[in-house]
């Protein structure tokens, strides 16, 4: 439930206990913090296992890379999944394929058959299993509560991922310490139990929706790709992302390093540290909504950002524990505030229709830059030492602030991403095999010339609108004859996919026509559509 789905609103801060009211994401949210926990503890444990079999720094850092290289690799693919086929049956046999994963990689452990190889093949194999699943889970959360406690669920499970973060790695470390380096793969094993348990009991109500049939696998995808594209709020928290990922990622990828040798200490050090950044998380989630509706969005970030660069400069100080530990706490706040605000800005631009995919395309580019980071911070500091990787990363951090500034976030803006459904139903004169196509659309209004120039400017923002829901093209034309008279263009794939863009406009799309058709002169645009008679 990792980043589950859900409005926020930018006027008041979500009540963290409004989502317990339900009794399916109760259950549900215990089973997957102590899922996350066992999660933690096998992330810790792999971590330290590597400095044991192959202490080099890019080996070490390629743990948390192939941590994060699934998620970018099967993030979008996964979105499409979740729209695709039931939610709760797809989960259950993911969670039920990661549990044997796991357990197999354990037994190899125990029975000292681990090698640097294969304990990143099962890393990979573990986290890809995982990253199919997070659009789905982001996905049934509406599902789980009211549409009155979604922001409430937002903040619950940003605050239950913290927790089990800021107990998994230091649970994990004990664990190592005192039962043996084993023992945390089989508790990550046994711990997802309870998630497949809670699954299998939850009985979701029977999702009602659009008459049309299911989307195709690789049309899902290129339409979620399509919305991203022609979105601008969307392409700003993406580029923000960008600049906030590549360079955090140097502290995740080269902490155990600086325990080990930096510090000169053992696993419970490091556990202790990972555990610091999750309490510090935690911290920062409780005041992080009260933060933004005083600073706004796009301050928070780079003050979130600004914090992150000082604790790299901390954690390439760190010749003692006291200051890694105020390097990670200060670490974890920082990371709560930019991953919560990038993560409210995502979900805000997003109508239901788009959202799984478009939420996987921002994990997509999370674990991206977190993979591509975790690797380059790895050689680097192979080559010119711990220190100076993280006073490198620091540095970046603080010129991305000044490079993606002209980007900006949305801020939990009120726009009712709803369906207006107010488009009528094309009028035919006899029935369109759904696949025929392309289909030309043509809307043509009548204006006042002193109004043209006011009009063309009205015209933008519903030429963006028109891409994102389903057009490959759009052209405004002018008559030569007629000057009073314009002619808007856009081309769809299918005749289906008009009718999709029929239920995928929204009500603030809907204010957006209602600006460009006050120009126009007379009752309501004449509106045809033409089918390619080759088809």
């Amino acid at each position: 439930m990792e980043g589950g789905a859900g409005d926020t609103s930018a006027g008041k801060a979500p009540s963290l206990t409004a989502a317990f009211r339900s009794t399916a994401f109760t259950v549900i949210w215990i089973a997957t913090v102590v899922s996350n926990v066992g999660g933690w503890m096998y992330g810790a444990a792999a971590g330290w296992l590597m400095t044991s079999l192959d202490p080099d720094p890019l080996q070490v850092a390629l743990v948390q890379a192939a941590n994060t290289l699934p998620v970018f690799l099967f993030a979008i693919p996964a979105g499409a999944f979740a729209d695709i086929f039931d939610k709760r049956k797809f989960l259950i046999a993911l969670e039920v394929l990661t549990t044997l994963v796991s357990a197999i990689f354990a037994a190899l452990v125990a029975f000292g058959l681990a090698t640097p190889a294969n304990l990143l093949a099962f890393t990979f194999l573990t986290a890809a299993t995982g990253a199919v699943t997070v659009p789905a889970w982001q996905s049934i959360v509406p599902q789980l509560v009211a549409r009155s406690d979604l922001a409430s669920a937002v903040a619950a499970n940003s605050v239950g991922v913290n927790i089990s973060r800021a107990l998994g790695p230091a649970l994990g470390g004990a664990a190592i310490a005192s039962l043996g380096i084993v023992s945390p793969f089989w508790i990550n094993a046994v711990s997802n139990l309870g998630v497949i348990g809670a699954l299998l009991w939850w009985r979701p109500k029977t999702p009602t929706g659009t008459s049309l049939p299911a989307e195709r696998f690789t049309g899902a995808i290129v339409a979620g790709l399509r919305y991203a594209r022609h979105s601008p709020a969307l392409r700003a928290t993406l580029i923000k992302a960008t600049g906030f990922f590549l360079f955090a990622s140097a502290y995740w990828a080269l902490l155990p390093l600086v325990a080990r040798t930096q510090i000169a200490s053992g696993p419970g050090l490091y556990g202790i540290l990972l555990g610091a950044i999750g309490a510090g998380a935690v911290a920062g989630a409780f005041v992080m909504p009260r933060l933004r509706i005083k600073l706004g969005s796009n301050v928070l970030a780079a003050a979130g950002m600004a914090a992150t660069a000082v604790s790299l400069i901390l954690y390439g100080l760190a010749h003692d524990a006291v200051t890694a530990l105020a390097a990670s706490a200060m670490a974890g706040a920082a990371w709560i505030a930019v991953l919560a605000t990038l993560t409210v800005s995502a979900q805000s631009t997003l109508p239901d229709w788009v959202r799984g995919r478009g939420l996987a395309l921002f994990t997509t580019v999370f674990f991206g830059w977190m993979t591509i980071g975790s690797a380059v911070w790895g050689k680097l500091a192979a080559v010119v030492g711990l220190p100076t990787a993280h006073f490198v990363a620091a540095a970046g951090a603080l010129v991305a602030i000044i490079v993606t500034w002209r980007w900006k976030l949305d801020e939990g803006s009120a726009s009712d991403l709803t369906p207006s459904m107010h488009w009528p139903t094309p009028l035919v004169a006899q029935p369109v095999e759904r696949d025929r196509g392309p289909v030309l659309v043509t809307v043509e209004y009548r204006i006042r010339q002193e109004d043209r120039a006011a009009f063309l400017e009205a015209l933008e923002p519903l030429q963006a609108e028109r891409r994102r829901d389903g057009a490959f093209s759009w052209a405004i034309y002018e008559d030569a004859a007629d000057p009073g008279r314009l002619v808007e263009t856009f081309r769809v794939a299918s005749w289906m996919e008009h009718l999709r863009q029929h239920e995928r406009v929204t009500n603030a799309d809907r204010i957006v026509q209602d600006c460009v058709r006050r120009f126009h002169l007379g009752e309501a645009p004449k509106v045809t559509h033409l089918i390619a008679a080759d088809s």
